[in-house]
């Protein structure tokens, strides 16, 4: 694990079993005011619970929050232990850390929170809440203590902390579709670019030592609804193939997608490799 890896289960790995109201389609369900993740539950407690687990959050902190260590030889560093974190700081500090990747006192080293700019308040509140409700367990751990060869690599600007990604990508996205796919956009900006990048062409090299690269994810485009909605539910894809990284990434994280988002994941996809952008 090199500083440099993005975790797929983060935060992803952003999962509980919460069913949408609509079966899958090509069609995206709309989405009324504010783009923001469906509200499968009522409470905002569980509604956050589900967003943890659809961002990834354990793929960072763990399964049981309460973080893990990355340490490599460019130093040491340790995902923090967010209940403990939960416990000491409130809510709009938490709420910092996740949007803007600044803990009180410091930048954070790198949480992914350029793939947090664009969710709605509300649903960055139901996911501090959810936070906020776990009991405190586990050790705090260390601060960061990086090496002299990093932070050259760093003073070169061959790597940047969290708030200065944010700073750099928060007006990058993926290819603007239009109003009708606005709401694929926003699940799959928050999502889908932490392996495939912005521009959703993939990657040259591949991720966790999982073999092949992440790919174009135009080549959704080749998926009927059903199909697709396997892959995101059980991670199996057509054949019944295991495809590395995203059949893990899936069954943890995006098993958790309501129908109506893995309806407008795909509308978008299916679209932009029509278009051929």
């Amino acid at each position: 694990m090199t500083l440099f890896k993005l975790a797929p289960a983060l935060l992803l790995a952003l999962l509980v079993g919460l069913a949408g109201c609509s079966q899958p389609s090509d069609t995206p369900a709309a989405a009324p005011g504010p783009l923001r993740f469906e509200r499968a539950s009522a409470d905002p407690v569980k509604h956050g619970e589900r967003l943890s687990q659809v961002l990834g959050c354990s793929g960072c902190h763990g399964d049981d929050l309460t973080g893990q260590d990355w340490s490599d030889a460019m130093g040491t560093l340790w995902t923090a232990n967010l209940t403990q974190s939960a416990a000491k700081f409130s809510h709009d500090d938490l709420a910092a850390m996740i949007t803007t990747g600044k803990w009180p006192g410091r930048a954070l080293m790198d949480m992914p929170s350029f793939l947090y700019t664009g969710p709605a308040p509300a649903d960055v509140d139901a996911l501090v809440a959810y936070l906020k409700s776990l009991p405190p367990s586990g050790a705090v751990h260390p601060e960061p203590s990086m090496s002299e060869e990093f932070r050259a690599m760093q003073a070169r600007g061959e790597w940047m902390d969290s708030p200065t990604r944010v700073a750099a990508m928060s007006d990058k996205g993926p290819p603007d579709l239009g109003e009708a796919h606005a709401f694929g956009h926003f699940i799959i900006r928050a999502t889908c670019v932490e392996c495939h990048g912005m521009d959703l062409a993939g990657g040259k090299e591949a991720m966790e030592d999982e073999g092949n690269p992440p790919p174009d994810l135009r080549i959704v485009g080749s998926y009927s609804a059903e199909g697709f909605a396997a892959l995101m539910r059980t991670g199996t894809a057509a054949g019944g193939r295991e495809v590395g990284l995203m059949s893990k990434v899936a069954r943890r994280r995006y098993a958790n997608f309501t129908d109506a988002e893995v309806a407008a994941v795909r509308a978008y996809l299916v679209e932009l490799a029509n278009r051929d952008l």
